[in-house]
């Protein structure tokens, strides 16, 4: 019997696939052809059908995208969209994501990107900081997905099981996603502002007794908060509907309360509206639907104030529930470390309120938080695990730490859980805010380990105390000789806070000071930051 002639790799090295993913290809199509010899050539498209997971087909054969400037939270998504043109669906889909990594939808950007393609998940509505502009720019991009999978293009053959399909997903501990929460009891608030602040900032402390939640100074903790009853009703008296009118097993004014976002209306909403209205009324809900702006001012619409531009509207109370998007949890960076009490968790929450027409809006979680739980209660909480943003290996690595307002919240874990650990390393934060007077947040702690040696340094910027404003990036470029001398000596930085200002602005304060202490041209400059990044040297929590 004659020996099957060897066929020559079926994946060659031209072809846009990595070593790693040519060199499974080929072992499995080796696998293949001697058992079935009816197999004599397989299209690109095809042999991507079959890896593990699958392959978007215009995707580099590594991952040399990533970095790619899209992924700055900071950049409007419409320039995002700009730079990702030409590449793959999945990379388009992530740059329409609000690239934070946030967590809040249950994924990473890349991840949630990832699943709508492989049609793992349907629902495009869960971007939290990407909002209605996200929800659009995915919905625009998903028809993409329409086409046949490349496996359906495999004549004759059955689906073949991936080593993936194989493996069984290990059971999620407890409160350690979105998807398995634990109920924490609430033990307090306390005002970090002093009288006479412009704002309202709370220290919030939850017991974690019981839970077998597990966290590190850098994760977040994740909470499903509650809509204002308040809110809520308004909503049902513009309806006109019955606040016991049953949905699935619930009350409206329950589903309200706790099932969906009264914030941002959804064009579903308007959709909603221009099927059950006519004439001008009709093109205007169909307008805001599609995104226009038809009376300037869609941005301020949320729930309430869209169905009061459609007085008289009547939706069936299922139908305008189905409308909405559901209410998502909000993340909060962790101020606090295990190492100092595992069972007590501190968060540092602004309370959110601004005027929109007559009425006062309110943050749906900061308000929760600062007004609307009381000691005692319970709710349901989850620890979102950092992927990018933790305290370095190596105790004795200096680091910086820039967090103005309540970006302080996970340094006061850094230096909680290095005071703990008795590390070596040094330390200095950046802290600022709007008054010295009224805002110094944690004054007493951050004094107490100044005087004991945990905060090697403490630089303070007040934008408010003087006649003209003065940021933490202003603070960091008169001492810009020591900063750079600390990050010749290995420091790694850290910067938390606001995405589109602040974390930008620090940023191209970094690389001034690179470039006038380090000797450096711009471009070099920019070069080092970035290599900062790529090697974890420089680390954002950002939103």
């Amino acid at each position: 019997m004659s020996q099957p002639s060897r066929v020559p790799p079926l994946i060659p090295e031209s072809a846009p696939f990595s070593a790693e993913q040519r060199t499974w290809l080929n072992g499995l199509f080796a696998g293949l052809l001697s058992v079935d010899q009816g197999i004599t050539a397989l299209t690109h498209e095809q042999a991507a059908a079959l890896l593990p997971g699958g392959l978007d087909l215009a995707a580099p054969a590594a991952e040399e995208d990533d970095g790619a400037p899209w992924h700055d939270p900071a950049m409007a998504l419409a320039e995002r969209m700009k730079l990702a043109e030409g590449r793959p669906l999945r990379r388009r889909m992530m740059a329409a994501m609000g690239q934070q990594d946030c967590g809040q939808c249950g994924y990473s950007c890349q991840d949630y990107s990832d699943a709508i393609v492989s049609k793992k998940e349907e629902r495009l509505n869960l971007c939290v900081p990407g909002g209605k502009e996200t929800t659009r720019t995915l919905k625009a991009l998903h028809p993409e997905l329409s086409s046949p999978s490349p496996a359906a293009q495999i004549p004759g053959k059955a689906a073949i099981p991936t080593p993936a399909d194989a493996t069984a997903a290990p059971a999620a501990a407890p409160g350690s996603s979105r998807e398995h929460p634990v109920e924490a009891r609430f033990l307090s608030r306390t005002r970090l502002n002093k009288t006479g602040s412009e704002k309202e900032t709370w220290h919030i402390e939850f017991d974690l007794a019981g839970t077998e939640l597990d966290y590190t100074v850098g994760d977040a903790f994740g909470i499903f908060p509650r809509n204002d009853p308040a809110l809520a009703d308004a909503v049902i008296a513009a309806l006109a509907a019955p606040a016991d009118f049953p949905i699935g097993g619930r009350t409206l004014r329950d589903v309200l309360i706790a099932g969906v976002s009264l914030g941002a209306a959804p064009d579903a909403l308007f959709q909603l509206f221009s099927y059950i209205t006519g004439g001008a009324r009709r093109q205007k809900a169909k307008a805001l639907a599609a995104g226009e702006d038809p009376d300037g001012d869609a941005a301020t619409l949320d729930v309430l104030a869209a169905i009061e531009r459609f007085p008289g509207l009547r939706p069936d109370p299922e139908a305008f529930i189905e409308a909405l998007d559901p209410l998502q949890p909000r993340l909060y960076s962790i101020a606090s470390s295990p190492k100092v009490d595992p069972t007590r968790m501190a968060l540092c929450v602004d309370a959110v309120r601004y005027p929109v027409a007559l009425r006062t809006r309110l943050g749906v979680a900061s308000t929760f938080l600062g007004a609307r739980i009381d000691p005692g209660d319970r709710l349901r909480v989850y620890v979102q695990k950092a992927a990018h943003f933790g305290l370095p290996a190596d105790p004795s690595v200096p680091i910086i730490m820039i967090g103005p307002g309540t970006g302080v919240a996970p340094f006061r874990a850094f230096l909680h859980d290095r005071m703990a650990a008795k590390a070596k390393g040094r330390n200095w934060l950046f802290f600022g805010h709007q008054r010295h007077d009224h805002d110094f947040f944690y004054e007493d702690e951050l004094s107490g380990m100044k005087a004991a040696g945990v905060l090697t340094r403490l630089s303070l910027a007040w934008s408010r105390d003087g006649s003209e404003k003065f940021y933490v990036q202003d603070r960091m470029r008169e001492v810009g000789r020591e900063l750079w001398a600390w990050l010749a000596d290995g420091a790694h930085i850290y910067v938390c806070g606001d995405a589109k200002r602040m974390a930008r602005d620090v940023e191209g304060a970094l690389v001034e000071i690179v470039a006038q202490h380090g000797a450096r041209s711009t471009d070099e400059a920019i070069a080092f930051v970035a290599g900062l990044k790529k090697s974890g040297r420089y680390q954002q929590d950002v939103y």
